[in-house]
């Protein structure tokens, strides 16, 4: 019988055990099988997760490259900026802290403190709590010694000479969001913002369960490239200074100018008034910070005869010297419409018709041009579009398909109405009259230098406008405008001026307005061997006078004078003469001023004295002489230095190509050897 109880026990103890042994390994398999799944499945998505708790990366700014003028002067840096940022995982009293933080930075908007509030209650590793702070908000920070709350060195953009070339440079910012995005928000900043930032390095902050922070390796950041600009520093803080001169002057709401090189576009100086202090633009008032050069369109008025005057030329339609019969200064247009000139004339020459600005004669000339001929000089002079990528925001104007134009908006195109421009635009277009014909794309960068590597960046010619004779013509016309002209307050002693002025009434709520005008003058000096283009566009003169003969050449004769002496030109019109000439073949004989063998006299062709077909040798000449003898070529001088030629590029003997430039250097030639040969 205890045998038969012992029997049965043991095959019960045994079934259950068997029961349980299937249990325990139906339920290692499942264990099994969940492992086998996490980990091959559902590997990559728990590593994300795990990676996000337990490791952060947080971004390390580089440093941007320098801004530089044309000569190396430094217009934009970076320094160091005290930066401060917080632990959120070890703030235990969010709200206490922040409530401390804003008391120390002593300006927290209701809108600061929000955001403040939220980015430290995320109980991330790292949060920024305010970036470039100034030196007595560290220190008051400092001094609470607050727990995960930290400070640290980021780059913050400077610009050393305040308001100078503000427009121009543009300024940096940071992400209103969460403050970690710093990057050019306007002007060269901008549009060169991949290449000046450089590249962010990156640190890796790994946690324990608990957000404490143990471990910090990373990657450091690459800094960004230098810019060398086109403009020169001096020449810009002229242009500024006698820009604000003349608006206060004449009591007006803005203006601009530019100073350009017509021969390579390159920008020497662009100043925009209201101006702003890029080191605190937020500070600025919104209408401040536009670049009036680039972004405002305006409709030119008789500034825009210059085209109206090249189209004509250039297509044969009439010579400068034709007679046009300017109706006694009034002309219908239409059934309702008059158009009436300042000055009432009766017949003037085509010349006369742009040195008296007769609105009349340009509606005739259109008129025999035709919308389609006048529209493709519009095309070609660049009027209507973007020109050139250094500007973002650049408008690209108002310029309405030819084929639309009815009789009236031809007349108005003609003398610069129903028409609108860029300052840059015109200035190029009146550049390509300068160069000799070449529309060249305008830059204000003239080198990118990276590992002590400068890469020039090249000069682009975006098409001909005109052909160099017609440049020749329409610059006659455009020295009469000057010489006897609406621009005589324009005249610059010693050299000669090219020139127009414009005066438009502003298009005010859809109607042209009684009072409010864009007075302009755009010229380039000297007129047969520019070295700038210069415009000066002044919106809405108060003081009195609104024509831009009185309001805006006084200002360009003004920067023109400054501009002449700092390049150090010589005077054109009854320069000094040169004081001692040296023999070009090395000999010990003084001479007067002549040409030396091989170079065409005034009465000559080129190369006839010895048949030499290549660049003339120019050394030993006086400036006129050898602008003369350049002209002859169909080459444009540039021109830099006093006294007499004694270095070029291209040098004597060189190929040459119509259209070429050549750099003079001008200076005082040493004294001659005695005849013996010793020097004394």
């Amino acid at each position: 019988m205890a045998d038969q109880k012992a029997d049965t026990w043991r095959a019960t103890v045994k079934k259950r055990l068997l029961v349980l042994a299937a249990v325990f390994a139906v339920w290692v398999a499942a264990i099994e099988a969940r492992l086998v799944y996490l980990q091959l499945f559902q590997r990559a998505e728990y590593q994300t997760a795990a990676d996000k708790v337990h490791k952060q990366k947080v971004e390390v700014p580089a440093r941007r490259g320098e801004i530089l003028d044309r000569h190396g002067r430094v217009l934009a840096f970076s320094v160091d900026a005290d930066t401060i940022c917080a632990e959120p995982s070890a703030i235990t009293d969010v709200a206490g802290t922040v409530r401390a933080l804003c008391g120390a930075l002593g300006d927290c908007s209701p809108r600061d403190r929000s955001r403040l509030t939220e980015r430290l209650g995320r109980k991330s590793p790292f949060a920024y709590v305010r970036r470039q702070v100034t030196a007595a908000q560290k220190e008051r920070v400092e001094r609470l010694q607050l727990t995960g709350i930290d400070f640290r060195k980021d780059p913050q953009r400077a610009y050393p000479n305040g308001e100078l070339a503000a427009h121009l440079l543009g300024f940096v910012g940071t992400d209103d969001r969460d403050e970690t995005d710093s990057k050019g928000w306007a002007g060269i900043e901008a549009a060169y913002d991949a290449r000046i930032a450089g590249t962010p390095g990156e640190m890796l902050l790994q946690v324990d369960a608990k957000q404490n922070v143990f471990s910090r390796i990373g990657t450091p950041p690459a800094n960004g490239e230098t810019l060398e600009l086109t403009i020169d520093a001096v020449l810009q803080h002229i242009a500024e200074r006698e820009l604000a001169a003349g608006i206060a002057e004449n009591r007006a709401s803005g203006g601009c100018a530019i100073v350009m090189d017509p021969a390579t576009a390159e920008i020497l100086a662009l100043a925009s008034a209201p101006s702003f202090d890029p080191n605190a633009f937020r500070e600025s008032g919104e209408n401040n910070l536009g670049n009036r050069c680039v972004q405002d369109a305006y409709e030119p008025g008789s500034t825009f005869k210059v085209v109206t005057a090249s189209a004509a030329i250039e297509e044969g339609v009439v010579r400068p010297s034709d007679p046009i019969d300017v109706s006694a200064g009034r002309i219908r247009i239409g059934s309702s419409r008059i158009v009436e000139d300042t000055h009432r004339y009766g017949v003037l020459s085509f010349s006369d018709v742009i040195v008296k600005s007769s609105n009349v004669g340009a509606i005739k000339v259109g008129f025999r041009l035709g919308a389609e001929r006048l529209g493709r000089y519009v095309n070609r002079f660049g009027f209507g579009r973007r020109l050139s990528h250094d500007f973002p925001g650049e408008s690209p104007g108002i310029v309405w398909r030819p084929s639309s134009w009815t009789e009236g908006a031809l007349a108005s195109v003609s003398m610069g109405y129903e028409i609108a421009v860029t300052a840059l635009q015109m200035a190029t277009a009146v550049s390509a009259v300068a160069n000799g014909g070449s529309l060249m794309q305008p830059s204000v960068v003239r080198a990118l230098i990276k590992d002590n590597v400068r890469v020039e960046m090249p000069h682009r010619r975006l098409g001909v406008a005109i052909a160099p004779g017609t440049a020749a013509e329409v610059t006659s016309m455009m020295e009469g405008v000057v010489e006897r002209g609406t621009a005589t307050a324009a005249q610059l002693p010693g050299f000669p001026v090219a020139g127009k002025t414009g005066t438009a009434n502003k298009l005010v709520n859809g109607v042209y307005s009684k009072t409010d005008y864009n007075a302009s003058f755009v010229g380039f000096v000297p007129s047969r061997a520019p070295l700038v283009t210069i415009l000066v566009m002044i919106d809405t003169p108060r003081a009195g006078p609104i024509y831009g003969g009185v309001v805006a050449a006084p200002i360009f004769k003004r920067i023109a004078d400054l501009t002449m002496q700092h390049l150090g030109a010589s005077p054109s019109i009854n320069p000094p003469p040169a004081l001692l000439v040296r023999h070009r073949q090395e000999t010990p004989e003084v001479r007067t001023a002549a040409p030396a063998p091989g170079v065409p006299g005034p009465s000559g062709p080129p190369g006839a004295a010895d048949g030499a077909s290549g660049m003339p040798d120019l050394r030993g000449l006086g400036l006129r002489q050898a602008i003369r003898v350049l002209t002859r070529f169909g080459v444009i001088p540039r021109v830099s230095g006093a006294g007499v030629v004694i270095a070029q590029d291209p040098s004597p003997g060189a190929s040459l190509e119509p259209g070429a430039t050549c750099r003079l250097v001008l200076g005082r030639l040493p004294a001659p050897p005695p005849a013996g040969g010793q020097r004394p």
